[in-house]
């Protein structure tokens, strides 16, 4: 544990994927040194990891000796399973979940963390990767999550500190992202059904008149989400339990989830796939 007023120098990246690696290459950016645990990742992840300037712990358990904070950015499905791997390791450093989870799952991996003896800050990250200053924002609560919030000064991440309930910050980035990419996955399945039904060219045409800029709204909704629809599937399940547990209805959610889901052939496809193709997947006529 760094003593108080000392600023976090040693930070564990969990994993370098395109918004992790930028990540940890703003912590770097801040003055920390960065490191990562090889064992078991892809040569894409190496390369990522290579061009932040993250050091290779090896791992998983020499990184949680080396680390004062080991910050979590992974697909929501994996958030639970990561951190009961990090508890496991006797880590007892702060650990930040940075996933799109909901507020329960939030609370499942505070319990895993703090059970294990390690100090947990929920986070949220809403923004691009964060490449240029003022694009991303890392929202954070807990009771360290100063700590983390001055971890980050000075980089291109701009880190806030909200409050220290449980799962705040998870609770902003579900509603941050119901609309954005739950309004996404909406516009492609009115895109897939118009096709289906036969008046695609009918709807523009209204479009035209009514809601200008939602044709190319629409177009860009599908393929500037193909390639990362493998992700978002994960995230709608999160935003609609967390929907579900404030007593409200979760179904248009799961609905954006299965919208990802039959995208999810196309990880990490560059260049995107035109329309055509896409709405052809979403309705099953292309295997």
């Amino acid at each position: 544990m760094p003593p108080a007023n000392t600023k976090i120098r040693r930070i564990g990246l969990l994993h370098p994927g395109e918004m992790g690696a930028s990540v940890g290459a703003a912590a770097r950016q801040a003055g920390a040194k960065v490191s990562w645990a090889s064992s078991g990742r892809s040569g894409e992840s190496r390369r990522r990891a290579a061009q932040a300037g993250l050091e290779d712990s090896g791992s998983l358990e020499e990184l949680s000796a080396s680390s004062e904070l080991i910050l979590s950015v992974c697909p929501p499905d994996a958030a639970t399973a990561l951190a009961e791997s990090v508890a496991a390791t006797g880590y007892t450093g702060i650990y930040v979940d940075a996933n799109a989870v909901s507020t329960g799952t939030a609370r499942t991996v505070a319990a895993i963390i703090e059970n294990a003896g390690a100090r947990f800050v929920d986070g949220g990250i809403i923004g691009p990767p964060a490449h240029n200053p003022g694009s991303t924002r890392l929202y954070l609560s807990g009771a360290e999550a100063a700590a983390v919030v001055d971890a980050f000064q000075g980089s291109a991440l701009q880190a806030i500190a909200m409050d220290t309930r449980p799962g705040a910050a998870s609770a902003l980035k579900m509603c941050y992202a119901a609309w954005t990419k739950g309004s996404a996955a909406l516009l492609t399945g009115v895109r897939a059904l118009a096709l289906a039904e036969g008046v695609e060219e009918a709807l523009l045409e209204e479009w035209a008149i009514s809601q200008q800029g939602l044709d190319a709204r629409s177009t860009a909704a599908a393929r500037n989400n193909a390639f990362k629809a493998w992700r978002f599937a994960g995230e709608m399940r999160e935003i609609a339990a967390t929907f579900e547990a404030s007593e409200l209805p979760g179904g248009f959610h799961r609905a954006a989830a299965d919208i990802y889901e039959r995208l999810s052939a196309y990880k990490d496809c560059d260049p995107a796939p035109e329309l055509p193709e896409l709405m052809e997947t979403i309705l099953g006529i292309r295997a």
